[in-house]
């Protein structure tokens, strides 16, 4: 052997850098916003869509609550065909409208109608913050106006599921007239002795935590939830001081008195039971049966 041999470079086998990627079907995985960890889609749907690392609730659209919460999943639908227009020309909306309809399924930000929850018969109100981020316009106001006062004349109770960012801009004034008339349909509504249970999710901002939403005979929230009127920079920088790190979530808003209860998912069709129980009866009918 030369001395030169000594010092020449040697082959050694290499191993490819890059593994052959295995073709994973999307939607089989799902990661936690809150602490990160990755379940099975199935087993999150078995579990509500709540994470069974960190509790973390996921938003759920109007007919996922609809199938959790209602006997057999079974709702009698109030205006199926109403949907937004574009009352003010507002630049664009028209097209978005469109996308949001395609995207969520949805014809607006609500899905109302009469179902039973434990037996008993209901007005139910659900939104989903997956259409236009479950702003309140004309037709979302609208629509919770006609349930409330469908509860009103058949003498039902009234349950609203809200979550949103606030009201339509899009629609300007006809959106923040929406406020007004939802609390007044309720206040008639209340005044009469009808029972109404308001739930609070993840979140709910803006004018609809500032109307309806906050009117309930029972204020039930989802953990976690987002709750309040104006977001936490605007506040920060309006009374120049550093909120605490759990402002406005549904914990906050029970401690200071702004709710009665935060209740778990899977406790709250229990919870609601219990509620309609202490206060109405099984034998009256609802419509078609």
């Amino acid at each position: 052997m030369q001395i030169k041999d000594l010092f020449s470079k040697k082959k050694y086998a290499t191993i490819p850098s890059e593994r052959p990627k295995r073709d994973i079907p999307e939607g089989l995985m799902n990661k936690c916003s809150k602490c990160g960890t990755i379940q099975y889609s199935k087993e999150l749907e078995k579990n509500l869509k709540v994470c069974s690392s960190c509790g973390h609730h996921y938003r759920l659209n109007a007919w996922e609550r609809i199938g959790m919460t209602l006997d057999d999943g079974h709702l009698y639908e109030y205006d199926a065909e109403m949907e937004s227009v574009d009352p003010l020309g507002f630049p664009g909306y028209a097209n978005k409208l469109e996308q949001q309809k395609a995207k969520s399924n949805l014809r607006d930000s609500v899905v109302t109608g009469e179902g039973k929850i434990g037996g008993f018969p209901v007005v139910v109100a659900v939104m989903s913050f997956d259409f236009f981020t479950g702003s309140m316009g004309s037709v979302a106001g609208e629509k919770i106006t006609r349930a409330i006062e469908a509860a009103h004349e058949k003498k039902l109770p009234l349950i609203i599921f809200s979550t949103s960012s606030g009201a339509r801009m899009q629609e300007s004034i006809l959106s923040l007239m929406q406020m007004a008339k939802t609390s007044a349909a309720l206040a008639k509504f209340q005044g009469a002795g009808g029972l109404y249970i308001s739930v609070f999710t993840d979140p709910t901002t803006g004018g609809v935590s500032a109307s309806f939403a906050s009117l309930g005979d029972y204020n039930l929230a989802e953990p976690g939830a987002l709750i309040g009127f104006a977001g936490r920079i605007v506040i920060e920088q309006t009374i120049r001081q550093k909120l605490p790190d759990n402002f406005q979530t549904a914990e906050f808003n029970l401690q200071h008195g702004q709710l009665d209860k935060v209740v778990h998912r899977k406790d709250m069709k229990a919870t609601l039971t219990k509620l309609l129980d202490m206060h109405c009866v099984k034998e009256e009918s609802i419509h078609g049966e």
